[in-house]
């Protein structure tokens, strides 16, 4: 039986890591979505392990794969990746998959977060968060410990709300110590919540969203997009309805699918690779007054790529200071 030619499509975030497995109509046979843990690589092995059980017996072959996200460059490498691409460009053609019309997209991840604004399907605008975590699906989790609630029912407790409280937003510290302050005074555990979900909008929107021209349609995306807490409020301050995909944590690595099969570019891949060993190594070039710092990537020991270099010149020293180590270590 003729095999099914598939893609391969890999999000590394700083918090979570996540993967499909899509054919040339887009249709996806696997995908997994988990904690990085501050360990890409290890993350993206045990991904391999969850894609590869999934994929057993549907008569699969991989034959491109992209990565996106914070570690892109590390995993795209490791993968021996077709098409490697920023997280911008990556939601952006996985979104107009879903929602060929779509003008706005808002993204909230595990500690990061971003805004997309389009026109006829063309990115014209975006923005990410780089200073402030506030809002970001690591600080939603902090206060669910701190309140003694599931972050998987904020949510619900969110919409049951008839008074949500003021609370600042602007800042974690702030935005912690605003709620800490409130749950002391006896506010209710459902205002405070649904006071939180209203300060994650306005601290996205007066940060993130700045000066952007927000319009309709709007799709939500990460893994804050399954607070129906967070959607709502969205909704409300905007006054514009707000589209949630079940996939739309996923979207990043929709997108990146997408661009590998459109690469018309095949590269051998096994799950063979969640079974090397792969380590990461930075140095120093030390070629120039630039003195770029370089991370390295060996397999099995072995020098692979390196990237950080601002001339090729960096890619040289790399090899030449690895091989150096190496015989240095025997």
């Amino acid at each position: 039986m003729k095999k099914i030619k598939c893609f391969l499509g890999v999000d590394i975030g700083s918090i979570s890591t996540k993967a499909v497995v899509i054919d040339k109509n887009r249709k996806i046979y696997a995908s997994s979505y988990i904690w990085t843990e501050a360990n890409p690589i290890q993350a993206v092995k045990r991904l391999l392990g969850n894609i590869e059980e999934q994929l057993k017996g549907k008569n699969i072959e991989i034959i491109a794969s992209g990565t996106t996200g914070s570690a892109r460059e590390l995993i795209g490498t490791i993968l021996n990746a077709t098409i490697i691409k920023n997280e911008i460009t990556a939601h952006a053609i996985g979104t107009l998959h879903y929602h060929s019309d779509v003008r706005t997209i808002l993204e909230i991840g595990g500690q990061d977060s971003k805004i997309i604004i389009l026109d006829d399907g063309v990115v014209v605008d975006y923005a990410m968060n780089t200073l402030c975590a506030a809002g970001t699906g690591a600080f939603l989790q902090a206060q669910a410990r701190r309140l003694s609630i599931p972050v998987e029912e904020f949510g619900e407790y969110a919409i049951r709300s008839q008074s949500p409280v003021k609370m600042a937003g602007r800042c974690t510290v702030f935005a912690e110590s605003d709620l800490v302050h409130k749950a002391q005074m006896g506010y209710p555990r459902e205002d405070i919540v649904a006071g939180l979900c209203n300060s994650i909008v306005h601290n996205y929107l007066n940060n993130v969203g700045k000066g952007k021209n927000i319009s309709s349609p709007v799709v939500f995306q990460g893994g804050v997009s399954k607070n129906i807490g967070v959607a709502k409020s969205f909704e409300k301050i905007l006054g514009l309805p707000i589209h949630i995909d079940d996939i739309g944590h996923l979207m990043g690595a929709v997108g990146i699918a997408i661009l590998a099969g459109e690469s018309d570019t095949e590269k051998p891949f096994s799950f063979d690779i969640k079974d090397i060993n792969f380590t990461t190594t930075g140095i120093e070039c030390g070629g120039c007054a630039n003195n770029c710092e370089l991370i390295c990537v060996l397999r099995e020991g072995k020098f692979m790529d390196a990237w950080g270099n601002r001339c090729p010149n960096g890619i040289v020293r790399a090899k030449q200071r690895m091989k150096e180590l190496s015989t240095k270590s025997k």
